[in-house]
Parts: C-alpha cells; structure tokens; sequence
C-alpha cells in the first residue's frame, strides 16, 4: 500500500525518553514513566500500559468551578507507554518552566502537563465578578505544560511603559508577575447608543508578556 499518508511526516515513531514533545502543530506525544496529567477526554491514542484516572481538584478548586463555569477537569495518566494528546484539531505548542517560573493560563487552553508542576485556580486580581468573575489556573515549578489555540497565538511584550489592554475572551494566558485590572474604553454616551461591543478589557502592567488568540471564546462544548 502507497501513499503520502505514510511518510514519516505522519508517522508515529517509538519514544526514545521519558516526556512531552510535539507529534504534529494539532496534537502532543507523551512518553509517561510515572505519572503525568491531562485535561479529562484529551487522549486520542495510546499504547503500553497506561491507567487514565479522573483528578480531583480539592474543595476549592470545586466550588470556583461551580460559581464561575471557569476550571480544569483533569486526569492522571499513570504507567509506562505513550499516549497522544489533542482537542478539536486546535494547534498546539509547549512551554518548559523553570524553578521559579509562574504562569497564568485560561483553563481552556490546557491541554496536558509535567506532574512535576503545581496547578492551582485563582481569581484574576483587580477583575472581581465586574469581568464575569475571571479565574485562572496558575502553574508554578519545573517542567512542561502543553498549551492549545485556536488559530496562531500572538505574543505581546508588556513593559512598564507600555501596558496592554486584551479582550478577557480572547487571552490565552500571561506571566504571573504582571499586575491586573479592568479598563474601560467605552464611554457612558457609547453604551447608552448601544456600545461597541468592546466596553471592558483587561490591563496587564509590569514586565513580561501576555499571550492572545485571534478569535473570542466560543462556548464549551458539554463533556461526555
């Protein structure tokens, strides 16, 4: 049997060390010895042996979920073997962190990572229930987190000079250190004529970097 499907563009080729790499820009390959976590119903293939657990996110992590509609329902993957991560043909990418390193990232966009790294669902400082009650997961430690996007990421430089204004449907995520509030750019004449549909952003100060997809949110799909 003949056909591009089969060259090594394609191919799955045997892990040769332990942890996360990229199979293609729509899917992420891990080769566990362990443990590793994944966003629940992420798994499209694997093979060894491998046990998929659902992941409690403790009493807090619960009830924010419950307010807000906002979280990450996780799953561990425990064994040896590799397994294949991806969601809705979204392209992905992976960030390595260091000891020190925090990053925020909108529950959505996470698609699988490093045990090694804490998670914790934390209210977005300075937007309150104002900005729909924005939360957040933040990961701290040492090791990988496989990100997902719709479309091609932006990656906008925040300096203290030059703070950003984003779309709190359209952030991906940010570094931990910058500093946030809300902004509004809509006047009151604006809003009472029917407003422009960009009434209130998110302002991002400080040094580092924030990180936008270009489409807002659609609303999640129910999970199986």
């Amino acid at each position: 049997m003949k056909s591009d499907l089969f060259s090594s563009e394609h191919l799955a080729e045997q892990a040769t060390a332990p942890g996360m790499t990229l199979q293609n820009t729509k899917s992420i390959k891990y080769a566990v010895n362990g443990e590793m976590h994944a966003r629940q119903g992420a798994m499209i293939a694997f093979r060894g042996d491998l046990q998929f657990e659902r992941k409690g996110q403790g009493i807090g992590g619960l009830l924010k979920r419950a307010v807000t509609g906002e979280g990450l329902a996780l799953m561990a993957v425990r064994g040896q073997g590799e397994a294949w991560f991806a969601h809705e043909a979204a392209n992905c990418f992976i960030v390595e962190m260091d000891q020190g390193d925090s990053l925020t990232i909108n529950g959505r966009n996470v698609l699988c990572f490093d045990s090694t790294l804490s998670y914790e669902i934390r209210t977005v400082k300075g937007a309150g229930m104002a900005g729909g009650g924005l939360f957040n997961s933040v990961f701290t430690g040492h090791g990988k987190i496989g990100l997902m996007c719709e479309g091609t990421p932006i990656v906008i430089p925040v300096t203290a000079a030059q703070p950003v204004y984003v779309d709190t449907d359209a952030v991906v995520g940010w570094s931990q250190q910058l500093t946030t509030t809300l902004h509004r750019s809509q006047s009151v004449g604006s809003m009472v004529r029917g407003g422009s549909g960009e009434a209130v952003q998110l302002m991002l100060q400080g040094e580092g970097f924030v990180i936008v997809r270009p489409s807002e949110a659609r609303p999640d799909r129910p999970s199986n």
